[in-house]
């Protein structure tokens, strides 16, 4: 495996090596039961003597990260502090840390169906079954990758869950989905032509058009040759950091943050540094000292109704921003999927719509609130910032689906305003009904803000609690959530789980509440130590 060192001061390399695997761990790449490299190879590998690496598996042996076999190595071994893995979150990977056995030296005997609950696969010849697949690919194992870790991956599955709690997403019944379909049965019926072309690698002229108008009516004066149609905002943020980012370069990023985004700037080896939110959004008085030491590359921001805290960044923080984005000439990435989502007032202007310089990229997704199949999203930059990131765009998938952006075009032309108006009052609904139903049957100790918009509710639980436990526990009653420790770079403690209220019907998000709170309570008394 690859493992991006920074060798110029700071951080002890063991450390670094420490924590990177730490993040394989956690996002399953190196699942339990897994043997890791042997000292000599892995330093090796490295590039570094062999008493680093042993310090660097002495700090993971002494978290419990990993457990060591006399004669036959160091392997992934199951958690016990509760800062369980991502694979444990799932509703399909809820075992507890006592059943696993180590076989062979290498992977587990127990195996664990992807679906349904964390059962066992049912059988011996099942068991026999998989442990002959893993023989026969048993080389793969030893080839090298470059994936830091990958926690949008194990996080942003479609569990069985009843009570989906995980994703932040919108239920289907609340999304214009008919239109679009009926827009895109249209297409393919009269112009069954678009299925045979690529489209413009910058996107559909006249959908960017229309998207000019949305954003210069939220103060964002572009015109369509600054946008680019992205599949899904997800893209954007990657194209950025492959155009933009490499091995050591400072990515300043909020803390908690977008788990999507983590992973991808983790993936180019950026060093993240996290700085820490109060109610007014990222500290830019702590950010200032930090950039005074370390320079940044890029700052990566969700500034409206933050994901996954909900907290709404000041105008005044937002102004500091730029100006500190323009005294180290560098770039802000502001990312901006739930602006339109608001439940009271407008939130404050984005940064975008004060840039002058084009230090900001600035991203708006549009399938997330139509129709997240679709992957429609698009990026606002000027100049050769833009360009080459169109040129990113090009080799990277030739252009975005134009079905798919001529079946949005005409809701977000004529429809889109009137539609999220209902949206907004729909989703002020839920969460209302969240924060009440919370308010009334949370046992003491468990804290949150409302948000002003968006789709999430950010709790905090008391330090003592174990997350990983409480997860296994709720899975047995169809409950999911989104674990805190997900959304944070590095590998922090966090007391925090987000649930989403807009993903199911609202009688349904009500029951699984009702069910979540006594196993809160269950959690709190007894302290899962």
């Amino acid at each position: 495996m690859h493992i991006e060192l920074s060798r110029a001061g700071g951080r002890p390399l063991p450390l670094q090596i420490s924590e990177a695997l730490g993040q394989r761990i956690s996002s399953g790449l190196l699942q339990k039961g897994a043997k890791l490299p042997s000292v000599r190879k892995l330093a090796v590998s490295l590039g570094v003597s062999q008493v680093t690496i042993s310090k660097a598996y002495a700090d993971l042996e002494r978290r419990g990260r990993i457990v060591r076999r006399q004669g036959l190595g160091c392997f992934v071994a199951p958690l016990k502090d509760g800062k369980q893995e991502a694979g444990d979150y799932r509703a399909g990977n809820a075992g507890r840390a006592g059943e696993w056995g180590y076989g062979d030296g290498n992977k587990s005997e127990n195996h664990w169906e992807e679906k349904g609950g964390g059962s066992r696969s049912s059988g011996r010849n099942a068991i026999q079954k998989e442990s002959g697949a893993r023989r026969k690919f048993a080389w793969q194992e030893d080839y090298g990758d470059y994936l830091p870790r990958a926690q949008l991956w194990r996080n942003f599955d479609y569990s069985e869950a009843e009570y989906s709690f995980h994703l932040a997403a919108i239920h289907s019944g609340m999304l214009p989905l008919k239109e679009i379909g009926e827009a895109m049965t249209m297409l393919v019926a009269k112009r069954p032509e678009l299925m045979s072309v690529y489209g413009n690698f910058q996107g559909d002229l006249g959908l960017r058009e229309v998207m000019t108008t949305h954003l210069r009516a939220r103060g964002i004066p572009l015109s369509a040759a600054n946008l680019m149609i992205t599949s899904g905002a997800q893209q954007g943020i990657d194209l950025v950091a492959r155009t933009f980012v490499g091995p050591g370069d400072a990515v300043y990023l909020e803390a908690p943050s977008y788990t999507g985004a983590i992973d991808v700037f983790a993936g180019r080896g950026a060093e993240m540094i996290s700085v820490p939110m109060d109610q007014d959004g990222m500290r830019i008085d702590l950010l200032t000292k930090l950039c005074d030491r370390r320079p940044p590359k890029l700052i990566y921001t969700v500034p409206t109704f933050q994901n996954p805290s909900g907290v709404t960044m000041s105008m005044e923080r937002r102004q500091r921003l730029l100006e500190l984005a323009r005294s180290y000439r560098c770039l802000i990435v502001e990312d901006d999927p739930f602006s339109d989502l608001y439940f009271y007032s407008p939130p404050p202007s984005s940064i975008k719509s004060m840039d002058k310089e084009g230090h900001v990229i600035y991203m708006k997704s549009f399938s997330k609130v139509l129709a997240p199949g679709c992957r429609i999203a698009c990026v606002a930059a000027e100049g050769d910032i833009l360009e080459r990131l169109i040129a990113a765009k090009a080799a990277s998938d030739l252009g975005s689906p134009l079905l798919n952006q001529l079946a949005v075009l005409p809701f977000i032309a004529g429809k889109y305003d009137a539609y999220t108006k209902e949206l907004r009052a729909a989703l002020r609904s839920r969460m209302e009904k969240a924060a009440r139903l919370l308010k009334r049957h949370a046992p003491q100790g468990v804290e949150w803000r409302l948000p002003g918009g968006g789709l999430n509710l950010w709790l905090e639980l008391p330090n003592s609690v174990n997350i990983g436990e409480l997860y296994r526990r709720a899975s047995r009653q169809g409950i999911s959530f989104l674990a805190g420790h997900v959304c944070h770079a590095g590998e922090p403690s966090s007391s925090h789980i987000r649930l989403c209220y807009a993903q199911m019907e609202e009688e349904q998000m009500e029951r699984g509440l009702l069910l979540l709170m006594p196993l809160l309570k269950e959690a709190m008394n007894d302290r899962m130590m």
